[in-house]
């Protein structure tokens, strides 16, 4: 056991592990190796907490990356190339095309008019609360970083808080649908906040004067694409699947499903948006009746075939963001503070939008409501993920400590939303 420690490490340890093979492969496939070991492993010691599993591979991540540039050089190595980081992206495209998978546009529609007032609220409140702590304890912040973290409170991980509701036995309870349903159109506008910032960001790094005018064109060009993307798309899709199922060949149905989303990413490149915002496009549109003809002969349905791929690669991109994060960062006082700050409004202004639920109709737990949409979860790390990649005069819109505050306000709210619905929902008796 103590040998194979040690030549583990040493090939960890040692770069020229990488440089002395001609495969380019081999130090990736090791890469992997140990963040995927390290992101099961951590994700289940989540679980038996009680911590949904995404929190465990962030953590995971964060735990390699201390190891990485304490006494692993080539692990934060690995953290920082291209080809990790690819991966990571598709794993993304991925994660936000099951989510899409998992609802439809007549599902956001049957939720109606309180879904889209909770959503709206708990977009514009936490988005207006993080700017301003962000005004108050980064004030030395461009206005564009200041409004990028402010964008990054605006979303909510339906993953999540969908897994509290059904371990309470309150997945059909009148708050989980307000919530699920508040969260995907949450979702929707929060992406369309991150082109409008983004863009914003863009613009203003290719040295563009940006107007009002400027920032609504990109608002429109991202509402033009969602809809006419999934007008188009209700259309298209039918015929596409129609075709595949014809195909003699195996796996016709996820090849066709992954073209779908891949195709679409692109198209919304080319909007100028982020490629996530095609992606969860192409799942939104697609429902089983589109692909019934390969069910109906006994093959899986398409969520079924993209959860096995998408769970081997959106952990990469969990356990790297975590491995991004310098934990060293958060020992400066007002980085602590900023996270803890940011951690506050995201609370605050999920609560806020808790209460603008209707009173009348259907009785709800408004507070309920507001906590069912705190977590920030894996859509706060890829907000913060973007805001990596974007600069302003060739400094990046995101530095490390903000990113790292960033990071800590996504565990708090994470770590924090579980037991507050237990504690809610053990207070208020379920409505019929």
């Amino acid at each position: 056991m103590r040998r194979l420690v040690f030549v583990v490490s040493l090939a960890l340890a040692e770069p020229a592990y990488a440089a002395g093979h001609a495969d380019p492969v081999a130090p990736v496939a090791f890469a992997l190796a140990i963040i995927l070991a390290a992101a099961k492993i951590f994700g289940h010691l989540a679980e038996v907490v009680g911590q949904p599993a995404v929190l465990g591979e962030l953590i995971a991540g964060i735990v390699l990356g201390v190891a990485g540039r304490s006494f692993l050089p080539s692990l934060d190595q690995a953290a920082r190339s291209p080809e990790l980081s690819l991966l990571a992206s598709l794993g993304v495209l991925l994660l936000l095309f099951e989510v899409g998978l998992e609802s439809t546009v007549p599902q956001m529609l049957k939720v109606g008019w309180p879904a889209l007032r909770v959503a709206v609220a708990g977009v514009i409140a936490p988005t207006v609360l993080g700017v301003a702590v962000a005004v108050l304890l980064v004030p030395e912040a461009s206005l564009y970083t200041k409004a990028f973290i402010g964008a990054t409170l605006c979303a909510t991980s339906v993953g999540i808080t969908a897994r509290v509701l059904k371990d309470l036995g309150r997945g059909q309870s009148n708050e989980a649908r307000l919530i699920l349903g508040a969260a995907v159109i949450d979702d929707v506008l929060g992406l369309i906040i991150l082109a409008v910032v983004a863009g914003a960001i863009t613009a203003a790094g290719n040295g563009e004067t940006l107007a009002l005018s400027s920032v609504a064109l990109i608002a429109l060009k991202a509402f033009l694409f969602l809809g006419g993307a999934l007008w188009i798309g209700v259309l298209v899709a039918p015929r596409l699947f129609e075709g595949a199922s014809r195909l003699r060949s195996r796996g016709a149905l996820l090849a066709t499903g992954l073209a779908f989303c891949f195709f679409l990413a692109w198209l919304g490149s080319l909007f100028g948006l982020a490629p996530i915002i095609g992606a969860f496009a192409a799942g939104l549109i697609l429902e089983e009746v589109h692909y019934r003809d390969f069910v109906q002969r006994g093959e899986h349905g398409l969520e079924h075939l993209v959860h096995p791929i998408a769970g081997f690669l959106a952990p990469v991109f969990f356990v790297q963001m975590g491995m991004l994060t310098d934990v060293s960062r958060l020992l400066d006082t007002r980085v602590a503070i900023l996270g803890l700050g940011l951690a506050v409004a995201s609370l605050i202004g999920k609560a806020v939008a808790g209460y603008a639920a209707p009173r009348r109709g259907v009785p709800v737990d408004r507070l309920a409501v507001g906590l069912g949409m705190a977590p920030r979860g894996e859509v706060g790390l890829i907000f913060a993920n973007i805001g990596l990649g974007l600069s302003i005069a060739g400094q990046p819109v995101l530095d490390a400590r903000l990113y790292s505050a960033i990071v800590m306000m996504v565990i708090l709210t994470t770590l924090v939303t579980p037991p507050a619905l237990k504690w809610r929902f053990g207070a208020v008796p379920q409505a019929t």
